[in-house]
């Protein structure tokens, strides 16, 4: 995330006193905005951040996809030292478990498949390649899903072939560990962290726009700017302004997580693990001192004790703690930018795990307000922008996830049953139409999933095509056959020189013993 276009830092100035943007709540959103604003917002602005140590945060072993680099870029992180302080390990991809049916698994991995020809995706030369038997499955066409699979990671491009491109990655990290980093980057460049619990915010009577957050010992922060981190009790954004939530559960019908760390794994995959069951999925991230485990599911469908029961079975080395509960409705604030209230994180909406979207879409928050930061007065049109925007990204992503409920073959359970009968959005409609015709996917303006991740989820999950593209026929039967060897080929060519994942992380990134204690 590079300073948005048209904006420098420390070149704003201010009239009479510095510009105050006050930060409700800590965690990895609001230590995330503190960090930005730390960085880009060096004078003329006056940062605080409330947080109560009394107060805890959700924060579990969390996952990311590639756009963390921007983020951690811009900020001038150094990688290798942010992986130690947050037991961070390796991400080239998500493996999907049972979804399709039991007993299936397929990769959701970063990065490219195969070589695009002319004017076609190469996808299209799969699917004819696949009507002739000539072709695998997607993953052998994918760098970052061989290396997956075989537990390898390296850095920087291809060293056996030009033709292959660098391989992408993301992270598996502490979001605990990760929130206490940004915070020492933060204090360090001026954010004034004050120690409290809110107990009440203060509205201006004629404006209707928060005037202060009233502290329990009685002391009031006022700010120009109000930044809610208050997780999914929303307390700026929702109990002080009502703003409303629009829910998703009747597409997304998961609202309960049980969360459970538990000892570090031999089997230190550089990916994460979804595995469904019965009424949901169950999650697994390695991290270097311990693995991130948790079950989503539907209460309607499935027990706590049953989901803690699924949980508990499915952990591939001794649990560190106890379970803990998590209840959530997946849906968003109907406006994320209210008033003088902007909401991030948990606080502005909740789009379950299963793509590792969460901190993505604080960071992209972030970006968003920094383009459209406001002066001394706050312009409709600003917010209406920004609302928009926002608006875009979560129905998007909301798409792509019930994507992975809606295209299942599994009839053993009525949560499955239901989630493969439900109607869908209509933007979703469209794209699972366009696709069935002749394999064809439009990514829309900003979305966040690209055709390639689009592809490998609608393949995975069984959604095929009746045809191809015209001009994938232009190949003849032999050079097509070549050409999908070669790929694969090259793949596990390039895989196979790679280091082992955990060999590279204890030479590279390492944390130090007793790390998260």
């Amino acid at each position: 995330m590079a300073a948005p276009d048209g904006f420098e830092a420390g070149t704003r100035t201010m009239a009479n006193h510095p510009l105050r943007i006050v930060i409700a709540g800590g965690g990895t959103a609001g230590w995330m905005a503190a960090a930005t604003f730390a960085r880009f917002l060096e004078t003329g602005y006056e940062i605080d951040l409330i947080e109560s140590d009394a107060i805890g945060t959700v924060g579990v072993g969390e996952a990311t996809i590639p756009q963390i680099h921007l983020f951690n870029d811009a900020l001038g992180l150094d990688e290798d030292a942010f992986l130690r302080a947050t037991g961070g390990t390796f991400k080239l991809g998500i493996e999907f478990v049972d979804w399709f049916k039991p007993g299936h698994r397929y990769m959701h991995a970063f990065g490219d498949i195969g070589r695009d020809v002319g004017l076609l995706p190469f996808h299209q030369y799969w699917l004819r390649a696949r009507s002739l038997g000539l072709a695998g499955d997607l993953g052998a066409y994918s760098l970052n899903t061989h290396a997956a699979l075989a537990e390898r990671m390296q850095r920087g491009p291809a060293r056996t072939s030009r033709v292959l491109p660098s391989m992408p990655y993301a992270y598996h990290f502490d979001a605990g560990l990760y929130a206490r980093y940004l915070r020492r980057y933060s204090e360090t460049r001026g954010v004034n962290r004050i120690e409290g619990k809110i107990v009440r915010v203060a509205r201006d009577g004629e404006s209707g726009d928060v005037s202060g957050l009233v502290l329990e010992n009685g002391t009031t922060v006022a700010a120009d700017l109000y930044i809610d981190c208050t997780g999914f009790r929303g307390l700026l954004i929702e109990e002080a302004l009502g703003t409303g939530y629009e829910d998703w559960t009747h597409w997304l019908p998961c609202d309960r997580a049980i969360a459970v760390p538990s000892a570090r794994s031999e089997k230190f995959t550089p990916y994460t693990r979804s595995t469904a069951h019965a009424a949901g999925w169950q999650w697994r991230i390695p991290l270097q001192h311990r693995t991130g485990n948790g079950v989503v599911f539907s209460s309607a469908h499935m027990s706590e004790d049953e989901a803690t029961a699924t949980l508990l079975s499915g952990l591939d080395t001794p649990a560190m703690a106890d379970p803990r509960t998590i209840a959530f409705r997946t849906g968003r604030r109907k406006r994320m930018w209210n008033r003088n209230v902007v909401a991030l994180g948990l606080a502005a909406g909740f789009m379950e795990p299963l793509e590792s979207t969460s901190i993505h879409l604080i960071q992209s928050a972030i970006a968003r307000l920094l383009k459209l930061l406001p002066g001394r007065v706050i312009a409709d049109a600003d917010r209406t922008e920004f609302n928009r925007q926002s608006d875009f990204e979560y129905e998007r992503i909301r798409d792509f996830i019930i994507l992975h409920y809606k295209a299942t073959a599994r009839d053993d359970t009525p949560f499955w049953r239901q989630c493969r009968d439900m109607a869908v959005p209509d933007t979703l409609a469209a794209k699972i139409d366009l696709w069935r015709g002749n394999g064809h996917i439009v990514r829309e303006h900003e979305e966040l999933f690209t055709e390639v991740g689009w592809l490998q989820v609608l393949a995975g999950q069984g959604i095929m095509p009746a045809g191809h593209h015209p001009l994938a026929d232009a190949i003849s039967t032999s050079d097509l056959g070549e050409f999908m060897d070669t790929i694969d080929k090259l793949n596990a060519r390039e895989a196979g020189q790679m280091q082992d994942h955990a060999a590279f992380v204890a030479q590279h990134c390492a944390s130090p013993a007793g790390l998260g204690a």
